[in-house]
């Protein structure tokens, strides 16, 4: 500090100097002084703050260490392994418990004091490194010191409260269990006294533990994942009992039904409990955001995913390889994930009965999300792996026994039949898209698969098992239902009608699961999952396709399918009536002979003119074709449909026409009239106006109608253009 005051002194006095020399102001001297000699006396000025300021804060982390070690210290000589003897008096013991307590409390608080400073350095003086490293070195060793020191007098204080319990046998053997007394809820007052001190203590440590990670975290720019669902002191709870209860899992390993049984018993004993004693004392440590009974729970869960992983998984895992026992396989790993999706949901319930309905409405969100015993195949991509393939081989055993059979291709006959435009927007259900019953047997399937892995907490792992899994199902589905289309050989010489219907629910199903997978799509869970797949930087090999969409490719692909089906239909309906129509067009004399009325004097109004012999049958066909059509094909593509049809004619008709040059006299205009009138007529049950969909014929027909003088009319003008 002198020194500093020495030298503002000086650069005063020189300052005083130069502004009132002889010189002046405009002097040689004084814009040297301006230009090199104050901005190194800044410079230095800097640097000796920043000295000051480094001894100031390495004097004031001395003191704090100094503290911290002789606290730590006074922790380290009091032996409390036999603390809890029945030798030693209640008093005594409680006296120098208490100062133990408080010298642990101190050390506790003095470090996460420097744990404040440090932040403070990391973020306004990084380059002190020395400082930091130094300071940890020395932090780290008291830690490693005093947490063993901590966890092992919280040990033996709950071997002196008789914990762990006893796990008590049913009398018949069974799966049951009885009752198990909870020691926290017998504790007598001095025991309760000394256990919440030792609690707290822990968890002030593990908080300072968390802040010092975060911390480094934090400057290595890595993201920390949550851990409000783990608690050393709840940890200590379950560790012991663990141990117990997984003698018996050992002896069920082929009845597994009973560990899941065990552990949700015992879990659910003792939770009551947990949350009286254990939560007061949480909240009175300050730990924000954090149940007892989440925790308690989540302990349980991790103990037997340990247990799973080690005993029961890992030897499933093995014989996978061996080619004779995958049928086994197959059996015993679905059965063990059914029951850890139902003890997940027991668990689930437990946690939430008193706060919300989660378990009931299927939602597993924030950190109960990660109460799973699927955590198993967070950590094991391999057997990730293997389930998925188990669970396609077992989906597609499902759905291969419905595929042969032809009911489940026919249409429903609960199926609407007709056009109703106006009810459009609310289709919904499968009866409306007229799907055969294959397409909801598929898409119950395949939800029943993306269900199975709700409760994996990692998303990403949950958006590659659904791919792996459901999204494999689909593509294999999506194989059949091009193999059948190809098998209804649809062409315009086969008058069956049963291959139209066929091709016609293939239709419906493409159009009813790419609704659903929309659907399905749209959801939170599968727009988490595809923002995860992005930021996992995973390869887009279309970008055309939309990135938001988990189900995009499936749903592109489900979409051509149905519109090159569809457009393949109206191209053999259409050929269809070129072919027979194709005598019509071709027979000029149907339009330029007048031979069955020369002799009639009488006007077009009062001839009923039939329609022509020639083209009565193409408008039978397309008639009945669009009849069958109608009946079997959903509402928006029959749409679509038939005004590509009525477009189509609507083409070929006046094309042919002008093709053949044909000249048409007064009966002949009359005659072509009546038929176009009776093509028209066809589409009528579907639209009220119905002419709006063929322009270019009513075009044609007023043409034919006008009178000499229009027709010379309009001949001068486009000359004159």
């Amino acid at each position: 500090m002198f020194f500093l005051f020495y030298f503002i002194f000086i650069f005063s006095n020189s300052c005083y100097h130069i502004f009132f020399s002889i010189d002046g102001v405009g002097s040689k001297r004084f814009r040297l002084v301006l230009s090199d000699e104050l901005p190194r006396w800044a410079k230095e000025l800097n640097r000796l703050e920043s000295i000051r300021t480094y001894l100031e804060i390495a004097v004031q982390l001395e003191a704090l260490v100094g503290d911290v070690e002789d606290a730590a210290l006074f922790v380290m000589a009091c032996h409390t392994g036999n603390m809890f003897s029945s030798n030693l008096s209640i008093s005594s013991v409680s006296d120098d418990n208490t100062r133990k307590h408080g010298k642990l409390l101190q050390a506790i608080k003095a470090m996460n004091d420097i744990e404040q400073v440090l932040v403070t350095i990391v973020k306004f003086h990084p380059q002190w490194q020395c400082l930091l490293r130094s300071v940890d070195v020395r932090v780290d060793k008291i830690l490693a010191a005093l947490r063993p020191q901590v966890f092992a007098d919280h040990r033996a204080l709950l071997v002196s409260l008789g914990w762990p319990p006893k796990l008590l046998k049913s009398e018949n053997g069974s799966k049951q269990i009885t009752g198990v007394p909870n020691p926290l809820v017998l504790m007598q007052e001095n025991k309760r006294r000394n256990y919440s001190q030792s609690f707290i203590a822990l968890c002030a440590l593990q908080h300072l533990q968390d802040k010092r990670e975060e911390r480094h975290l934090n400057s290595n720019l890595i993201k920390r994942e949550n851990q409000n669902l783990r608690l050393w002191a709840i940890g200590e709870l379950v560790s012991p009992i663990a141990s117990r209860m997984e003698y018996h899992f050992g002896k069920w390993i082929e009845q597994p039904e009973y560990i899941f049984a065990l552990a949700y018993k015992v879990t659910q004993d003792f939770i009551t409990g947990v949350d009286d004693v254990l939560q007061p004392l949480i909240d009175k440590a300050r730990l924000i955001s954090c149940s007892a009974k989440e925790t308690w729970a989540f302990a349980m869960v991790q103990m037997l995913s340990g247990f799973l992983e080690k005993k029961v998984f890992s030897s499933l895992a093995q014989e996978y390889n061996v080619k004779h026992l995958k049928p086994d396989v197959l059996s015993s790993w679905l059965h063990l994930v059914d029951l850890i999706i139902a003890f997940d949901k027991k668990m689930q319930s437990l946690v939430n009965l008193d706060t919300c309905l989660l378990a009931e409405s299927g939602n597993f969100e924030g950190p109960s999300r990660g109460m799973s015993v699927l955590t198993i195949f967070c950590d094991r991509p391999n057997w990730l792996k293997i389930w998925a393939k188990l669970e396609f081989k077992n989906a597609w055993a499902k759905l291969n026994t419905e595929l042969k059979e032809e009911k489940a291709w026919m249409l429903s006959s609960k199926c609407k039949s007709g056009i109703d435009t106006d009810l459009e927007h609310l289709l919904s259900t499968i009866e409306d898209h007229k799907a055969p019953p294959i397409a909801e047997l598929f898409l119950k399937i395949i939800w029943e698969m993306i269900e199975r892995c709700q409760t994996m907490p990692s998303i990403l792992l949950r958006a590659q098992f659904i791919r792996s899994a459901a999204g494999r199902f689909i593509w294999y589905f999506f194989k059949i239902l091009l193999l059948r289309f190809k098998s209804t050989e649809l062409s315009p010489h086969n008058s069956d009608d049963g291959t139209i219907v066929r091709a016609c629910g293939l239709i419906n199903a493409a159009r009813y699961i790419w609704i659903k997978l929309q659907e399905w799509s749209d959801a939170v869970d599968f727009l988490e999952m595809k923002i995860a797949e992005n930021d996992s930087s995973k390869k887009i090999h279309d970008n055309t396709m939309d990135n938001d969409c988990f189900f995009a490719e499936e749903v592109r692909s489900l979409s051509e399918m149905e519109t090159n089906w569809l457009v393949e239909i109206i191209a053999v309906i259409l050929r269809q009536f070129e072919i027979l129509s194709w005598k019509y067009i071709q027979n000029n004399d149907n339009f330029e002979e007048d031979q069955d009325y020369t002799n009639i004097l009488v006007s077009r109004e009062a001839i009923d003119l039939a329609v022509s012999n020639d083209f009565v049958e193409a408008l039978d066909a397309l008639k009945s074709w669009l009849c069958i059509v109608k009946i079997n094909l959903n509402r928006k593509d029959f749409l679509d449909l038939w005004r590509s049809i009525a477009e189509g004619l609507d083409h070929y008709i006046p094309s042919s026409i002008l093709t053949n040059e044909i000249r048409f006299p007064k009966i002949g205009i009359n005659q072509f009239d009546a038929d176009m009138q009776a093509l028209i007529f066809i589409f009528k049950p579907f639209c009220a106006r119905p002419h709006a969909f063929f322009p270019c014929i009513n075009d044609i027909l007023k043409l034919l109608k006008l009178k000499r003088g229009g027709a010379n009319h309009i001949q001068a003008r486009i000359t004159i253009q």
